[in-house]
């Protein structure tokens, strides 16, 4: 079977998948179930076009490794027929652990545990089933590998998966402040003393890709409807589980079933196969099917948050600056109960306050290197665009959010 398959991407052409093992990778069901797992969750309630999946976003961030490793071998550094392939590989499972809606599982499923952790289970499984062939992959996804360069590519603050992910969200959301100059970042790219560098010449493109980030985090992921949203679907599905545990009747699929019952641990999952079986059958439908069927369940809580996502009859969300005075906060609780008649445990489930924190660049970090004169400094010694706060500071937004007949 002809294994050397061209895919017609929207956003770059055609991508090719250029080794079998590639192509029996993402033939895997473990990989084609992100498919039915969207890129960006509930944005498109506001951004309608913004319907795309991990599965493209995964292509296209290989597409990009694959340009990006072409162009550093092309520039002298040495990266072995086999480094390629595993750099290609890690960059295309480096998301396999996401669940429905990413990260919203995390906050109601299993607090337990990140899609990181997810991520390693579904690699060292598949490494298992294709005979060892994914170690390399798996120490460079891992930094274990002494090609440290390898590792930033997947996972670094200027790595080929940021720049898909600004791209095609743009792309797909047209949200035109995510544009970023993928390509010319790409060709500026080095290697120095083992670290991931860029040209002096790129510094106007990645101080755009800074600020694109910061932009596109405002404006989209943090867009104050998408928010409010999300955090409707987790206080629908906290208040399920807790239906769920008092045996009161309830419609779930057997996987949801599963973890409904019980958190459970990166230890439970290593010693018992089935969990990650039950976890790989999950995705976006069987939540949306779930709130299809709550939204005619006795309990008024759950079947309110369900209707209203359903029908994006979405919450009031205000936003300040400054956190809320604790007295607005009581005194929406308090109108909660008086005017809605939600009873006390009722109202903790249809009234939210926090706060959304944005960072597009963290210093702690490996900083993004600047190849000036033959030697690496720091983006932000050279940066005469980016002050400090826009470089180290999280910017910090405070948020509550209730029903709009309160408004």
């Amino acid at each position: 079977m002809n294994k050397r398959k061209i895919i017609n991407d929207p956003v770059y052409g055609f991508i090719t998948i250029s080794d079998d093992l590639i192509f029996d990778l993402i033939e895997h069901p473990y990989f084609q179930r992100l498919r039915n797992i969207q890129q960006l969750g509930l944005s498109h309630l506001v951004y309608p076009g913004a319907l795309h999946t991990r599965f493209q976003h995964s292509l296209g961030a290989m597409h990009l490794m694959r340009e990006a490793l072409e162009n550093l071998q092309y520039k002298g550094v040495e990266i072995t027929k086999e480094e390629a392939l595993a750099a290609q590989v890690a960059i295309l499972l480096h998301d396999i652990g996401h669940g429905p809606f990413s990260h919203l599982l995390e906050k109601t499923f299993i607090v337990s545990m990140t899609h990181e952790d997810f991520t390693s289970l579904f690699m060292e499984e598949l490494n298992r089933q294709f005979g060892g062939r994914l170690d390399q992959a798996i120490r460079i996804f891992e930094d274990r590998y002494p090609k440290h360069f390898l590792h930033q590519l997947v996972s670094g603050q200027l790595d080929v998966d940021r720049l898909d992910y600004l791209t095609r969200d743009s792309f797909f959301s047209g949200v035109a402040e995510g544009v970023v100059g993928t390509e010319r970042i790409i060709k500026m790219l080095n290697v120095y003393h083992n670290e991931l560098v860029a040209d002096i010449k790129a510094i106007y493109s990645i101080e755009k890709f800074i600020i694109s980030r910061r932009l596109m985090y405002w404006q989209v992921y943090l867009h104050k409807t998408v928010h409010v949203a999300e955090m409707m679907l987790v206080l629908c599905l906290q208040r399920a589980k807790v239906l769920w545990k008092r045996s009161e009747k309830l419609f779930l699929p057997e996987a949801m079933q599963v973890f409904f019952g019980q958190d459970f641990t990166v230890d439970d999952f290593c010693s018992r196969p089935e969990l990650l079986k039950h976890y790989a059958s999950l995705d976006d439908r069987d939540i949306w099917y779930c709130l299809k069927q709550w939204r005619t369940h006795s309990d008024r809580v759950l079947s309110e948050l369900s209707e209203r996502l359903y029908s994006r009859n979405l919450f009031r969300i205000e936003i300040s600056e400054k956190p809320f005075e604790p007295n607005l906060v009581a005194s929406v609780r308090k109108r909660l109960k008086e005017q809605l008649l939600y009873t006390e445990e009722e109202a903790d489930f249809m009234f939210s306050s926090g706060k959304m924190e944005n960072r597009a660049y963290n210093k702690q970090e490996d900083a993004i290197l600047m190849l000036d004169k033959g030697r690496p400094c720091p983006l932000e010694s050279l940066s005469d665009h980016l002050n400090h706060r826009m470089l180290s500071e999280s910017v910090s937004k405070y948020f509550i959010a209730y029903p709009k007949e309160l408004a």
